[in-house]
C-alpha cells in the first residue's frame, strides 16, 4: 500500500454549514469532484460550485422525508471498497461504483434539539441514521478514505492535501478515523442517555459517557499524571463554559477546585444577597453572606486565613472593584463570578497570574445531573446531590427549640456542609462559617478540628474568645455517639442540625438536652466522599 492516497472525489452532507462553502471551494480548486445531498448541495450550488446530487450515484431520489438518501451500495461501496483488492475493484467496475476518497459529514443536531426542550417525536426525528452509517464505513476503510466530522478539521484537511500533492498520509487518516468513531460514539451516547430519561429508566443496562476535548493540561493532580479537560456540551454556567479574562492556563486542580467553589456559592440565590466561598483542595475554608461582596469576602477569609492562601474565590454575583481590591491583598489562584465590572478587571490586571473567570450566570443545582466515578473494573454512577431543605422541613427533637436567627444559621451551615468532604462539621454564626472540619475518619475529630481552627482564627483576628462560642453546628451525617455533639457543645455551639437516623438518636438527643442545646433533624444526609 502506498502511504499517500490521492483525493479525487468528496461526498459532503452536513447539518452545521459553518465554513462549508469556503471548504468546498478550496476542495474544488484542488480538482476534487464534489458530491452532495439535500440542503448541502443547494448551499454549494448557490455559491456557484459544481456539485453532483447523491441521487445521481444511487439512481434513487431522496425519499421518506429525507430518511433514505445515502443508504445505498453506490455510496457505501464507494466508501468501503479496498482499492488494492482485485475482487473489490471488479465489483466496483461491474456495478458502476465510483470511489469516494473524502467524506465530510456532521450529524443532525440531536444534542441541541434535546437541550432546546424538544418533545419526544421531534427528538426522534433528529436522530441521524445515514450520517453515522457513512462515518463508520469511511472510518473503517481509513486505509484509503478520509472522514471529516468536525468543522475544526477543515483547515487541517486542506493543509494535508497541500503537503502531499493532493493526497493524505495514513497517519492523518488514522487520526481522522479515531475522531470519527469518537463522534458517533458520543452521538449514540447522547441518544441513549436521553432515551433512558424519556422512558424513565433510572438504571439502564448500558450507560455511556462522552466528552469533547476542551484543552490539554500540563498534568493532572501531580506532574507524573497525564490529563485533559473534556466538556459535555452543556451550556450550564460554570468553569467549563466560563470566559477567562486573564491569567495563565487553568490546571487540573484549578478546574476541580473552581468547580467546587462555584457550585457551593450557587447554593445562595443572588436575590437573597451577596455570598462568597473560598475553596482549597475542593473543601471550603470559608463561606459567608453579607450586605456586600467585599464584606462577604472579608467574613469568609476570617474563617481560615491560613488555608485561604492560594485558594479559589467564588461569588454569586458581579465582582466589583472594592471586592477585587480586597481579594488582591492575598495570593489567590482563581476568582469566578457570573460577571465582573470593568473596574474589577482593571484591579486584577496588575495580578498577571490570577485567573478571572466570568460565567454569565449560576448553575441550577436542582436540575437533574449525573455524577460518575471510575473504580477498578467499572463506574459508580449516581444522581448528583441536589437535595435541599427549608425551615419547614426541620424537626425539632430537643426540649429547646432554635430561635429564628439560629434557624437561619443552621440552614446556612447545613448548605455549606453539603460541600465539605465527609465527615463534615461546620460551625457558623451570623451568616458566616467560623470553623470547618473536613474529611476525618471520626466525626468527633472533625468537630474538634473545626473548633481548634475557630479558636486559632479568633486569636488571629483579635477576638477575645473563639467565634465558635454562640455558634450553630452542622453535621453532614448523624452523630453515632454523643461524643461528637458534646465536642461541639464544649466549643460553644448552641444549636445543632443533623440528619438523625442513628440507633443511638435517643442518647444523642438526651446529651443535647443535658448540654442545653437546641437540635433539629433534617431527615437528609449529605455524604461527600
Amino acid at each position: 500500500m502506498t502511504d499517500i492516497q490521492p483525493v479525487r472525489r468528496a461526498l459532503l452532507s452536513v447539518s452545521d454549514k459553518t465554513g462549508l462553502v469556503e471548504f468546498a471551494t478550496q476542495l474544488s480548486t484542488r480538482g476534487i469532484d464534489l458530491v452532495s445531498t439535500g440542503g448541502t448541495a443547494k448551499a454549494l450550488r448557490d455559491a456557484g460550485l459544481a456539485v453532483r446530487d447523491v441521487s445521481e450515484l444511487t439512481g434513487f431520489p431522496e425519499m421518506m422525508d429525507g430518511r433514505v438518501k445515502t443508504l445505498h451500495p453506490a455510496v457505501h461501496g464507494g466508501l468501503l471498497a479496498l482499492r488494492d483488492d482485485a475482487g473489490h475493484v471488479a465489483s466496483m467496475e461491474e456495478h458502476g461504483i465510483g470511489a469516494i476518497d473524502l467524506l465530510v459529514v456532521n450529524l443532525y443536531p440531536f444534542e441541541a434539539t434535546v437541550a432546546a426542550g424538544a418533545d419526544y417525536d421531534t427528538a426522534i426525528e433528529n436522530i441521524d441514521i445515514g450520517g453515522p452509517a457513512m462515518i463508520r464505513a469511511a472510518a473503517k476503510n481509513h486505509k484509503f478514505v478520509n472522514v471529516v466530522v468536525d468543522v475544526e478539521d477543515y483547515g487541517a484537511m486542506l493543509a494535508e492535501l497541500d503537503a502531499n500533492g493532493g493526497g493524505t498520509s495514513y497517519a492523518f487518516r488514522q487520526r481522522l478515523a479515531q475522531t470519527a468513531y469518537a463522534r458517533t460514539g458520543a452521538y449514540d451516547a447522547a441518544v441513549s442517555t436521553w432515551m433512558a430519561s424519556a422512558i424513565g429508566e433510572a438504571t439502564p443496562r448500558r450507560r455511556v459517557f462522552a466528552g469533547t476535548l476542551s484543552q490539554g493540561l500540563r498534568y493532572g493532580e501531580n506532574p507524573h499524571q497525564a490529563a485533559a479537560f473534556y466538556t459535555d456540551g452543556s451550556a450550564e454556567p460554570g468553569v467549563a463554559t466560563a470566559v477567562q479574562h486573564q491569567g495563565k492556563e487553568l490546571s487540573y486542580n484549578n478546574i476541580n477546585d473552581t468547580d467546587a467553589a462555584f457550585r457551593l456559592v450557587a447554593e445562595f440565590a443572588p436575590e437573597d444577597g451577596p455570598a462568597c466561598a473560598i475553596i482549597k483542595h475542593a473543601n471550603p475554608c470559608g463561606v459567608a453572606r453579607s450586605a456586600s461582596f467585599a464584606a462577604a469576602f472579608a467574613s469568609a477569609f476570617d474563617c481560615d486565613r491560613t488555608s485561604a492562601f492560594g485558594g479559589i474565590v467564588a461569588l454569586n454575583g458581579t465582582l466589583d472593584g472594592d471586592t477585587a481590591r480586597a481579594i488582591s491583598e492575598i495570593f489567590t489562584e482563581v476568582v469566578i463570578a457570573p460577571d465582573a465590572t470593568d473596574e474589577a478587571k482593571e484591579v486584577f490586571s496588575a495580578k498577571k497570574n490570577l485567573r478571572l473567570l466570568t460565567t454569565g450566570g449560576l448553575p441550577d443545582l436542582r436540575a437533574p445531573r449525573l455524577a460518575a466515578r471510575q473504580v477498578s473494573g467499572g463506574w459508580l454512577v449516581q444522581d448528583d446531590d441536589n437535595g435541599h431543605i427549608a425551615a419547614s422541613d426541620l424537626k425539632v427533637v430537643t426540649r429547646k427549640a432554635p430561635t429564628d436567627a439560629q434557624v437561619a444559621d443552621l440552614l446556612f451551615a447545613w448548605t455549606v456542609a453539603k460541600h465539605v468532604k465527609s465527615n463534615a462539621i461546620v460551625y457558623a454564626k451570623g451568616g458566616q462559617t467560623v470553623g470547618i472540619g473536613a474529611g476525618q475518619m471520626s466525626r468527633v475529630d472533625s468537630s474538634t478540628i473545626a473548633a481548634l481552627k475557630a479558636g486559632r482564627m479568633g486569636k488571629e483576628i483579635g477576638l477575645d474568645q473563639s467565634p465558635a462560642i454562640g455558634s450553630v453546628v452542622a453535621s453532614d451525617a448523624f452523630f453515632p455517639f454523643p461524643d461528637g455533639l458534646l465536642a461541639a457543645a464544649e466549643a460553644g455551639a448552641t444549636a445543632v442540625i443533623q440528619p438523625g437516623g442513628s440507633m443511638r438518636d435517643d442518647a444523642v438527643i438526651a446529651a443535647a438536652d443535658d448540654a442545653g442545646l437546641a437540635m433539629v433533624f433534617t431527615g437528609m444526609r449529605h455524604f461527600r466522599h
